[in-house]
């Protein structure tokens, strides 16, 4: 190690693997929660009742959802909030899974899809949904360098704040070598620090992964 951080060539070059390996997930088995590399719904879905504790549902909002994938997230909106006025953006890497969720999800007129690593339009909210999770045989150096990018996106796009999920470390210290997991303190402090935010840590909800709802002051 160098002690420099990664290119901008070397973060592009991530952000193109990235999107190749969900591409092969949606392309293998569609616009379901094994196209997007969840093992199931219900798993899925209770990731979403964490993330959008940070939502005032009284009014309403504007949302982007940063590696929205084929559009879960609306899908679970629709059905437990519906009738509730959301202006929904969907972002994603990979080209093949936001063209699922434009097919999908083409007769509402509430919700736009675009091909990006960070949102064109400033919302109320953002959150992202497992998109730390699977670093691959990338280097920790350049996974950080993406994460602290991609969080600093939905800090500069999110009005009221944003929400994001982790894999916390197991208790043998060991795992799958392309995981990433951490611990809530590293990521917690750093909002703190970064953006002068709130951050409340939801970790009691039976898997072994945490949920950080930042709130901008």
């Amino acid at each position: 190690m160098t002690g420099h951080p990664p290119s901008e060539q070397a973060l592009a070059g991530l952000h193109s693997v990235i999107g190749q390996y969900y591409t092969q997930k949606v392309e293998a088995h569609g616009p379901t929660p094994l196209g997007v590399d969840w093992p199931c719904q219900p798993t899925q879905e209770l990731r979403f009742v964490q993330l959008l504790r940070l939502c005032d549902f009284s009014a309403p909002f504007s949302l982007n959802d940063v590696g929205c994938g084929y559009g879960a997230l609306l899908a679970f909106l629709s059905r437990r909030h519906k009738g509730k006025k959301i202006s929904y953006l969907g972002l994603d890497l990979s080209a093949a899974m936001i063209t699922q969720a434009q097919q999908l999800w083409r007769k509402r007129g509430d919700a736009e899809f675009v091909v990006a690593s960070a949102s064109p339009r400033v919302a109320d909210y953002s959150m992202a949904s497992g998109i730390f999770n699977v670093k691959l045989n990338h280097s920790d150096a350049l996974w950080t360098q993406f994460i602290e990018t991609t969080l600093a996106a939905m800090h500069t796009t999110s009005r009221l704040g944003f929400a994001v999920n982790f894999l916390a470390p197991l208790a043998g210290g060991v795992g799958a070598p392309e995981l990433y997991r951490v611990a809530p303190g590293f990521w917690t402090t750093y909002c703190e620090r970064e953006f002068g935010a709130e951050v409340q840590v939801l970790d009691n909800y039976g898997m072994r992964e945490y949920t950080l709802l930042v709130r901008a002051h």
